[in-house]
């Protein structure tokens, strides 16, 4: 457009006239668009209508872990979502005379979280009451030494480990169920307006040996494409010295602070602690875990593409390739990382179809409403 006296000027205000300032303005423009087509879209997942699930004339004595965190907020998970699904919640933790409270409120059902700090006794004269009893086991197959002891003081086994079905049904457990862990929509929902947080690539957990062993080698290029780490024990990775505001050293993200760094992440890194590391686990009978872990319910609630390594029940929960992405090795990571960080329609798509799934069958309401329908 030219004004009266030949000067040139820009029909939007703030458009740049050189090639360089132009270039980055049509960058910024289409940068922004996507972010609001992405907030859009998963604000309309997010506040879909949904069918109602059963709500059920019963009473609950929920004892929860009495380990704190990161444990705490899984109880807080199921005792909220319990509200809304039963008349009454009773919450108890571990230290607490359970049998004496048990007599007093006279629920249908007792329900422990993890177990592993209940007292077996407890449990059995809650059962001598005629209430029945179940546990829902946190961390298979990991600690099988010691949940192999309690499960067979429980009327019903609740376990996230397809592989530790078998496992306890032989030692004598007579109700023994598949239950993997959720997304609880309460902590973990993508950010709806333009997220504060804005990085390329995350990872956020604990530095296990299997993943320091898996990232070594690969960090240089994770690290020239954005990646940014957050977790405890992070200094058993050598090179972690040469990245120290990439990567946060001995730090517990809580839930909704997690959530938002999900969220305003481009690609989230989901690799499994391995089920054979004796440094840290109690499996001497080396099960195997071929199961989702609860990371991944939560990444994919979060609107963000997730890569995680494959596990052989994955696909029972999100179709690879579609809702989710999988990598088998270092360079099939790195690969996907390099055709999703430069194809945002494709890794947004697979990012709300994520979410849809993870708000239509993976949150506690779903996983609750299946447990409680089991018993009852």
């Amino acid at each position: 457009m030219i004004q009266p006296g030949g000067h040139s000027v820009h029909p939007f205000p703030g458009h740049p006239s050189d090639d360089t300032g132009r270039r980055g303005w049509e960058d910024g423009l289409k940068d922004g668009y996507a972010e609001g087509y992405l907030r859009g879209r998963s604000k309309s997942i997010v506040e879909k209508a949904r069918p109602p699930l059963p709500f059920r004339q019963i009473r609950i004595l929920y004892v929860s872990s009495g380990k704190g965190f990161p444990y705490s907020p899984i109880d807080e998970a199921v005792i909220e979502t319990l509200k809304t699904l039963t008349a009454s919640v009773v919450t108890t933790e571990v230290s607490q005379p359970i049998r004496e409270l048990a007599a007093a409120h006279r629920p249908d059902l007792l329900l422990a979280l993890d177990g592993m700090d209940l007292p077996v006794e407890q449990v059995d004269a809650v059962r001598a009451l005629g209430i029945r009893t179940a546990i829902w086991l946190t961390d298979d197959p990991y600690y099988t030494d010691m949940t192999t002891k309690i499960a067979p003081h429980y009327d019903y086994v609740f376990t996230l480990e397809r592989n530790c079905l078998d496992l306890y049904r032989s030692l004598g457990c007579r109700n023994v169920h598949y239950l993997p862990f959720a997304a609880y929509t309460g902590h973990y929902r993508p950010t709806l307006t333009r997220s504060a947080v804005r990085r390329q690539v995350s990872f956020i957990g604990s530095a296990y040996w299997n993943r320091v062993e898996f990232l070594r080698p690969l960090i240089g290029p994770l690290m020239e494409k954005g990646l940014m780490i957050n977790g405890i024990w992070w200094d058993r990775l050598p090179e972690y010295t040469q990245y120290p505001d990439r990567i946060e050293i001995g730090k517990w993200m809580g839930p909704v602070e997690t959530a938002e760094v999900y969220s305003g992440t481009k690609i989230v890194i989901n690799l499994h602690r391995s089920a054979l590391d004796s440094s840290v686990n109690n499996n001497a009978l080396q099960i195997g875990a071929i199961s989702p872990n609860p990371r991944t319910f939560e990444i994919s609630a979060s609107s963000t593409l997730q890569l995680v390594d494959v596990r052989e029940d994955l696909a029972s929960f999100y179709k690879p390739g579609v809702e989710i992405e999988t990598f088998a090795n270092g360079d099939e990571l790195i690969d996907k990382i390099n055709f999703y960080l430069s194809h945002e329609k494709e890794r947004q798509e697979i990012a709300l179809r994520a979410l849809e799934r993870t708000f239509r069958e993976h949150t506690y309401s779903h996983r609750l409403n299946e447990l409680l329908g089991t018993i009852f």
